[in-house]
Order: structure tokens, then sequence, then C-alpha cells
């Protein structure tokens, strides 16, 4: 019996929750929301549905868990500089290329607005903001405008890149829109034959941080 107990034990020790977390990672990855059961959770770290339900309730907190630990990454890894603006963009960044590399993050920060991971993102935000001088009466919309437009817009793209196989040409799928732009009515699309031709090799990352630029001078617009 103490044997048993022993193994038992150290057992338990070894299925922590950072690994069921850490599987959870990798089969959303790979497979979706879907793809995320607590079978096949199970089979990943060979172990019983059980010794997971020790650690994590159910599907919705294990959601809650990893999408938690893709952000804190984020925030950890963004050097804090001297230069709040900067650190801004770094972090805006970081948040849009994790909801790339794991678009689940953004459909859950979607559906969770105000608990799953947003207060990280929040506190990174806003407190570069206070930094710049921003009033604090405009803190709150502000701060609120930077991440709106961070996640609306890594949203997307993330959605929009999944939309084809693995392998498309993306120069030669925006090629073929950029077609179709140049044969509207000119007369009443004006503006968009005048881009139609930058939409082929546009690079997402700079267009979204030019975004995040225009937010923030139009904040520091205001401290002037």
């Amino acid at each position: 019996m103490a044997t048993r107990t022993q193994r038992t034990d150290r057992r338990t020790d070894a299925l922590s929750k950072e690994r069921i977390v850490e599987a959870a990672i990798e089969i959303l990855d790979t497979g979706g929301e879907g793809a995320l059961t607590f079978r096949a959770l199970a089979a990943s770290l060979a172990t019983g549905s059980g010794a997971i339900y020790w650690h994590v309730a159910n599907k919705d907190e294990l959601l809650v868990a990893a999408t938690n630990d893709v952000i804190a990454r984020v925030v950890t890894e963004v050097p804090d500089g001297s230069d709040p603006r900067e650190t801004i963009r770094a972090l805006a960044l970081g948040v849009f290329d994790a909801i790339d590399v794991h678009p689940w993050v953004g459909a859950q920060l979607s559906r969770a607005t105000w608990t799953v991971a947003m207060p990280q993102i929040f506190e990174g935000m806003g407190s570069r903001l206070q930094a710049l001088g921003v009033p604090a009466q405009a803190q709150f919309h502000a701060t609120s405008a930077l991440v709106s437009y961070t996640l609306g817009v890594a949203g997307q793209n993330a959605a929009n890149a999944r939309l084809y196989p693995p392998g498309t040409d993306r120069e030669a799928v925006l090629g073929s829109a950029a077609a179709q732009w140049a044969r509207l009515d000119p007369e009443r699309y004006p503006f968009v034959h005048q881009i139609a031709a930058q939409l082929p090799e546009h690079d997402d990352r700079e267009q979204f941080l030019a975004g995040i630029d225009l937010i923030l001078a139009g904040v520091e617009s205001t401290l002037r």
C-alpha cells in the first residue's frame, strides 16, 4: 500500500496544470476548439480524464487558462524601454502576432471581453499611456481604442489567413482581388482605383502598426 501511495503522489506532481495547459494549446493550434476534448487531452498526456479534472473543472476553464497563458507570454516578452510609445507598439504587435499563430485566442477574447486575459492587455497599454501623460479622464477611452483596434484587426487578419489552404500564394489571392477592384466603375470608386495596386504587396504587420501610430498620434495631439 505504501508503494502504491508513493507512485500516485509522483504521478500527481508530474501532471501539473501548466502541463495540461501546454498540451491544450498544442491541440488548439492543431485542430481548433472543436478538437479540444478531455479525451484528446488525456491521450496527449498519457493519463486519465479524472487526473485532468483534478486540475481543471471544464473546457471553458481550460480555454481561459490557455488564453491567459498565451497573452501572459506576450506581456512578459515585451521589453519595457524608456519610450512608452514604443512599448505600446511592441505590445500591440505581440498580441497581433500571437493571435495570428493562435487564432482561437482571438475568438476567446471576443467572447469574454472583460475577463479572459484582458486585464493584462489593458494594464500593459494603459500604464504606458499614463507614462505619456494622458489625463486620467481620457485614459480609459484611449486604452479601449487601442485594445479594440488591436483585437479587431488581429482577429480579422487571423481569420483571413485561414480562408485558404496552407501554401496558398497570398500575393496571387490579393492580386485577384485588386484586379476586381480595378474593374469597378472609376467614377463611383475613384479612391479604390487609386489604392488597388497597393493591395497585393502590402505588409499586414506594417499596416497594423500604421493604425496604432494613428491612434497614438491622436492621443498625443490632445496633450498638446
